[in-house]
């Protein structure tokens, strides 16, 4: 049986920007280059210790060597002329030799701690074997779009030929009635077909590069990959919430929408770069709270438990320290156990809950933000009519609709502008919109009487 690979060398790994190191009253970059120049200097303290050590070995080793020969040299010597000079010189050597011998043991003792001990970081975790450089003999060969993208193979077979026409045309430049010569012989509908034929067969064998030419047909347009918004963009984690919503709210109320958590779990695996973002996170909490609000409670149990999918795969993948992109299919999988999906219903109804009070919340601050403001505006809000008192018959605008089922169809944005009377603001909303929605809203408020064209 081989032996195991060890790999307890990589159980100590130095990070100098390891955050879970940090203190929180200690500024994160400074810490950092802290621990990257103590690192530095204990690794270059350790490097001149090593290397004291290793000429000492060396010069130990030659002393010995030299010890060595000087005893050997003594054992076949003469034994009549052993005195007891020679003896205790004999002596004294064999002791320095032991003693030389001893120091390089506890000197290989040291190398071999320093070694054991070693702590690895990216400077040393690895180290170059093999370095080559190949250069492509068709590197001229032009196998990509303007835009970047590689060619399909059709495409570069056609761009190639048509390249080894127009140097064979170059080369060989042919007259210029022989082109339409040929063209006129396989295009004639009177003419004799034999007669054609024996003039085409003429003309090919009289100018090659002229057939070349004419049979040269223009190739149809080859389907060249689109570059895709998302490769175009940054990271989808690095942007900003309004630049998310912008890009893939739409995604975003697809996922919102699907009952079914098979359904679920395909639409995750496709579109997991950008659902399993904090910023879909955001977005579906303030969904379900929205939804609430607005009286749409079934709705709003719907996208709190697709709320409550992505942040279970979110603290399932910490937990596991996986990107949570792996995640998704375990995450599924315990669902299938009917002790985790009663678990997982419980925690969405939790939130359900938690929904439903800050709804309610919600609506009182709004509501009292209204009666300061209506407060703040003084004489205006002595002379404010209330339109619900006022029956709907009279009430409708120019264009035949109801004031108050416009204002409140209104998105969040609109309605604060209308309410504080400030065109900055309205102004601002409209901005945000896409120019269809924006006409839309318009219409409907010019209609209704809130707004005068």
């Amino acid at each position: 049986m081989s032996k195991p690979f060890d790999y307890s060398k990589w159980d100590n790994i130095e990070l100098s920007d390891d955050e879970d190191d940090v203190h929180p009253n200690i500024d994160r970059e400074s810490w950092f280059r802290l621990k990257h120049r103590s690192r530095v200097e204990r690794e270059e303290k350790e490097d001149k210790d090593k290397k004291k050590i290793t000429d000492d070995m060396a010069k130990n080793n030659l002393r010995i060597k030299e010890i060595n020969k000087i005893l050997s040299k003594a054992s076949v010597g003469d034994e009549d002329s052993d005195s007891d000079d020679d003896l205790e010189d004999l002596d004294g050597l064999r002791s320095e030799l032991k003693a030389l011998q001893d120091k390089n043991s506890d000197n290989q003792a040291k190398l071999d701690y320093y070694e054991k001990h070693k702590k690895w970081n990216v400077d040393n975790l690895c180290h170059v074997v093999e370095e080559r450089t190949i250069v492509n003999k068709n590197v001229a060969e032009h196998k990509f779009s303007e835009a970047g993208f590689a060619l399909p193979e059709e495409a570069d077979a056609g761009g190639t030929t048509e390249t080894k026409k127009d140097d064979e045309k170059e080369a060989n430049p042919a007259p210029k009635e022989a082109v339409p010569t040929e063209k006129m012989s396989g295009a004639s509908i009177g003419d004799n077909p034999k007669k054609d034929t024996a003039t085409s067969a003429k003309s090919e064998s009289a100018t090659p590069a002229s057939t070349a030419v004419a049979k040269k047909t223009p190739n149809p347009p080859q389907l060249q990959p689109q570059p895709d918004d998302r490769t175009k963009s940054v990271s989808v984690s690095m942007l900003s919430y309004h630049e998310f919503t912008q890009k893939y709210a739409d995604v975003v109320e697809q996922f919102m929408g699907l009952e079914s958590m098979d359904k679920s779990k395909e639409f995750l695996l496709q579109n997991g770069e950008v659902l399993l973002q904090e910023n879909a996170s955001n977005y579906l909490l303030l969904a379900s709270l929205e939804d609430e609000m607005n009286g749409f409670h079934e709705k709003m149990k719907l996208v709190a438990r697709q709320s409550q999918i992505i942040s279970n795969i979110a603290e399932l993948a910490k937990t596991m320290k996986l990107h949570p992109g792996n995640v998704i299919h375990p995450f599924f999988q315990r669902l299938t156990q009917p002790e985790h999906y009663a678990g997982f219903m419980d925690g969405v109804n939790e939130f359900v809950k938690r929904i439903e009070i800050r709804a309610v919340q919600k609506r009182k601050e709004m509501d009292e933000e209204r009666a300061r403001e209506i407060q703040e505006k003084g004489a205006d809000a002595e002379d404010a009519v209330d339109m619900s008192e006022i029956p709907r018959e009279e009430r409708l605008g120019p264009g035949g609709l109801d004031p108050i089922e416009v204002f409140e169809s209104l998105p969040e944005s609109m309605q604060e502008a209308f309410e504080s009377r400030e065109k900055e603001k309205l102004e601002a909303a409209l901005r945000a919109m896409k120019p269809e929605e924006m006409e839309y809203h318009m219409k409907r408020c010019i209609d209704s009487g809130l707004w005068n064209a």
